[in-house]
């Protein structure tokens, strides 16, 4: 009797299978009677958890600071107006805001670390882990490049409870040409510690969305860091020479462009 059963509902492979190869997205997942094969539920309800604790992920200021010392460029610490991470979820509005001890820190900097090209920010977003994970090694291939381009950065901005519009503030504060935000990406069921980069010209609270260039799935499965390096780096140039960013800047990066 087992045996019959065993036998009436094998595990069928999906035709698709073979391009399993080219994407980790959940398809040609196969199936088992009318059911999705056990594997695969559990799978799916694995990289939910990721994704959940992703959210809930807090950036190891310690083991950053640490990292960033080798840089040279000075770190600075500050908070969005979102008191804890339940109020960053619900109030997306108090994510965009610095609190008043930020805004005091970057009104108290000295002249020398302003008006710099691009303020490098590094914000938590949706995935702190991501952050821990990608920072340093993406930027040990981006600050050489942005020295040999000519392109001076200011201290960076290591950002607590920050969504992308926080670097409007930032940047306006410390009245960079540029802002760079880093920032965890929204977790998906196939990645939830993927890191975005976001460059902004002429940063200004109340900036939209269409002013900025993203770079996103920077991560090892993703986008290499080298690669997201070099786009990094050839829109910052592009931004500074056309004085724009946004829909009309174009990404026409190729890794010639670019030399260290």
């Amino acid at each position: 009797m087992n045996n019959e059963l065993q036998h009436r509902h094998p595990i069928q492979e999906d035709p698709w299978s073979s391009l399993k190869a080219f994407t980790t997205a959940r398809i040609a997942l196969g199936r088992t009677g009318t059911a999705i094969p056990l594997r695969e539920v559990l799978s799916f309800k694995l990289a939910h958890a990721h994704a959940r604790d992703a959210v809930y992920s807090k950036l190891n200021i310690t083991l950053l600071m640490e990292q960033l010392q080798p840089f040279h460029t000075g770190t600075l610490l500050l908070h969005s107006s979102a008191a804890d991470r339940q109020e960053y979820l619900q109030r997306p509005d108090k994510g965009r805001r610095l609190d008043a001890d930020s805004i005091k820190t970057l009104h108290t900097l000295p002249a020398a670390l302003l008006q710099k090209d691009v303020a490098i920010i590094i914000a938590d977003g949706l995935s702190a882990t991501a952050m821990n994970v990608h920072t340093l090694p993406l930027l040990t291939q981006l600050i050489p490049m942005l020295k040999a381009a000519g392109i001076a950065t200011g201290p960076i901005c290591l950002t607590e409870q920050g969504r992308v519009a926080i670097g409007d503030e930032i940047g306006e504060l410390l009245k960079t040409k540029m802002t760079l935000m880093l920032i965890g990406e929204r977790p998906g069921l196939s990645a939830a510690d993927s890191m975005g980069a976001y460059i902004t010209f002429n940063p200004r609270v109340g900036n939209t969305d269409e002013s900025r260039n993203c770079i996103s799935n920077i991560r090892q499965e993703g986008l290499s860091y080298d690669t997201a390096a070099g786009k990094i780096c050839y829109l910052l140039q592009e931004a500074i020479r056309l004085q724009l960013s946004g829909v009309g800047l174009k990404d026409n990066y190729h890794p010639s462009q670019i030399s260290i």
